[in-house]
C-alpha cells in the first residue's frame, strides 16, 4: 500500500523541507530512491486519491493530479450535501494555503473515525502536513511530529526534522490564525483561500463551513 511505503513519504513532504539542512535530514542517502518513486507515482494515469474521515460525514480527499504538464498534490474538504468540494491547499509550483492550522491538524489526525485510506493518526498527520502553516505551533508538536516520522518514515533524525519542518513550514510559511467577527477561524496567509483579505478567498459562509468540519 502507498501509506506502507516510507519513500512515499519522503517525496511527500519534499515541499516542506526549505533548505539544504532539511532536505538533507528529510531525504539522508535515499534521494535517488525517493525521487524515482515519486516520478513513477506522477506517471501514473490513474490519479491516487487518499481520503481522511472527519464528523459527521465530512472528509479530506488529498488528490495527486498527475497530469502530464501539471503535477500537484489538491487538499479538497467534501460533504455529500454541498455542491462542490472546498478546495483547502495546492502543492505544487504555484502552492496556494495554508489550509489547516496545527490545532485542526492534530485534532483530524487523531479524530479515530473509521474508514477513509488509514486509522494510523502517524500517517493522517505526515499526509497532512504540507497543508498545514501555523506561526503558533503549540509546545509539543515537534514531539508529536518526530514520532509520526519515525514511525513512517525511517529518517535517522526525526526530532531534528520535525523542528526543521516546523520552523518553515513549506513555501507558504507560518500563517496567524484568528477568530473572525462571523465566529470561523481564518489566518493572514498571503496564499490562502482562507484569508478573507485575498481577492481568491472563499465567501465567508463557505469559510464558515469548512471551519465548522475542521473544528478541533
Amino acid at each position: 500500500m502507498l501509506l506502507d511505503e516510507p519513500l512515499f513519504w519522503l517525496g511527500h513532504l519534499s515541499s516542506c523541507a526549505q533548505g539544504e539542512e532539511a532536505e538533507g535530514l528529510l531525504f539522508g542517502a535515499d534521494y535517488d530512491a525517493a525521487d524515482g518513486f515519486q516520478r513513477r507515482l506522477w506517471e501514473q494515469a490513474q490519479w491516487p486519491a487518499l481520503t481522511v474521515p472527519l464528523a459527521t460525514d465530512h472528509r479530506l480527499h488529498v488528490v495527486y493530479r498527475t497530469f502530464a504538464v501539471d503535477t500537484g498534490t489538491d487538499y479538497l474538504l467534501h460533504h455529500p450535501t454541498w455542491d462542490r468540494a472546498e478546495l483547502l491547499a495546492r502543492d505544487d509550483g504555484h502552492f496556494m494555503g495554508p489550509g489547516l492550522s496545527w490545532p485542526e491538524l492534530v485534532a483530524v489526525a487523531d479524530n479515530a473515525l473509521p474508514g477513509g485510506s488509514t486509522g494510523d493518526p502517524h500517517a493522517r498527520l505526515l499526509l497532512l502536513v504540507p497543508a498545514f502553516g501555523d506561526g503558533e505551533v503549540l509546545d509539543d508538536a515537534v514531539g508529536r511530529l518526530a514520532i509520526a516520522l519515525q514511525a513512517r518514515t525511517g529518517v535517522d533524525e526525526p526530532e531534528s526534522l520535525a523542528s526543521a519542518l516546523l520552523e518553515n513550514q513549506g513555501a507558504p510559511g507560518p500563517a496567524r490564525w484568528t477568530t473572525s467577527v462571523q465566529g470561523f477561524s481564518a489566518n493572514d496567509g498571503a496564499y490562502s483561500y482562507r484569508n478573507r483579505a485575498n481577492p481568491f478567498a472563499l465567501s465567508a459562509d463557505r469559510l464558515n463551513r469548512v471551519a465548522t468540519a475542521l473544528a478541533p
